[in-house]
């Protein structure tokens, strides 16, 4: 069954955000790391020893999508994020874009970095999909797998249109809000703004954490092949035949993917855990990183 967490009223629950982060402390470029794979050169950050355990960040996203996580997981793990090819620090590939193709690179990316056959897939968003469909593809290659407010399920009014519309957009305005990120989230007015579609209080979370977000992310080349891509993609006939253990986490307050769709994913895939986050939007891993990862603890352990 859902379970949602405590909290009352329209206060914000004590644990959204995070005040005195561990990643700002920590020298990120002493743990880059690049390989190259077929048709693609793939940047990633890495951090920790132990079994591994591999981050997806979302659409627009890079591996700072995951800076709450990484430190934490880094203390008993091989903790790794990836940025997609066309997003981040990874060039566009020479390959088609496509969904399939995407998660032909996770499988090379494990196998090149000789990843333990049980490695976790944690995604968010379009990393939600990516895994998902690394997982289907190759079943004995992966271990459990962890989808947050994850893509994959349209149920969106006139979806073709609605990604013409939206790709435009960020075509025009993308590089612009990339090159003006700092002055965005260091005005609480501005921050609102541009944040509030994303995340449920953006005036509780470092101007810092948004930044990394809005710096990695905002200038990924591949932005509207892979919208479209994810758009066309449906993998619902086969989330039946998943056997690994699921955790699905949502944020009650998504307004990019509405929670509605975390309960169809937990209908479909037979061995499947969903937790409901309240008062938190589309990015529960930064908004919330206290209980995402005491809950994702849990659900490793």
């Amino acid at each position: 069954m859902p379970k949602a967490g405590t909290g009352s009223g329209g206060r914000v629950a004590a644990d959204y955000g995070n005040p005195d982060p561990e990643w700002l402390k920590i020298d990120w470029r002493e743990h880059l790391r690049r390989v190259e794979l077929p048709g693609a050169e793939v940047g990633y950050v890495e951090i920790g020893a132990g079994e591994p355990i591999l981050f997806i960040h979302g659409l627009s996203g890079s591996w700072q999508n995951w800076l709450e996580n990484l430190p934490h997981f880094g203390r008993g793990r091989r903790a790794i994020a990836l940025d997609l090819p066309g997003f981040g620090s990874s060039p566009t590939p020479d390959w088609p874009i496509d969904i399939p193709a995407y998660g032909r690179l996770v499988r090379d990316f494990c196998e090149k970095l000789d990843l333990s056959r049980e490695t976790p897939l944690v995604g968010n968003s379009l990393g939600g999909l990516v895994a998902l469909e690394a997982q289907t593809m190759s079943p004995d290659t992966f271990g459990p797998l962890v989808l947050v407010s994850s893509a994959g399920l349209i149920n969106t009014w006139s979806p073709e249109q609605r990604a013409s519309a939206i790709a435009w957009a960020w075509r025009a305005f993308g590089p612009p809000v990339a090159d003006g990120a700092k002055w965005l989230v260091c005005r609480p007015r501005t921050r609102r703004f541009f944040w509030r579609s994303f995340v449920r209080y953006p005036e509780k979370l470092r101007p810092e954490l948004l930044w990394e977000q809005m710096n990695g992310g905002l200038r990924g080349p591949a932005f509207t092949d892979v919208l479209r891509a994810a758009i066309r993609f449906d993998l619902r006939d086969r989330l039946g035949a998943i056997e690994a253990p699921t955790m699905i986490v949502w944020g009650f307050d998504d307004r990019v993917i509405p929670v509605q769709a975390s309960l169809s994913l937990h209908r479909r895939i037979p061995v499947s855990r969903l937790e409901i986050f309240e008062r938190t939007g589309h990015i529960p891993q930064l908004e919330r990183p206290a209980r995402f990862n005491a809950l994702l603890d849990d659900f490793l352990g």
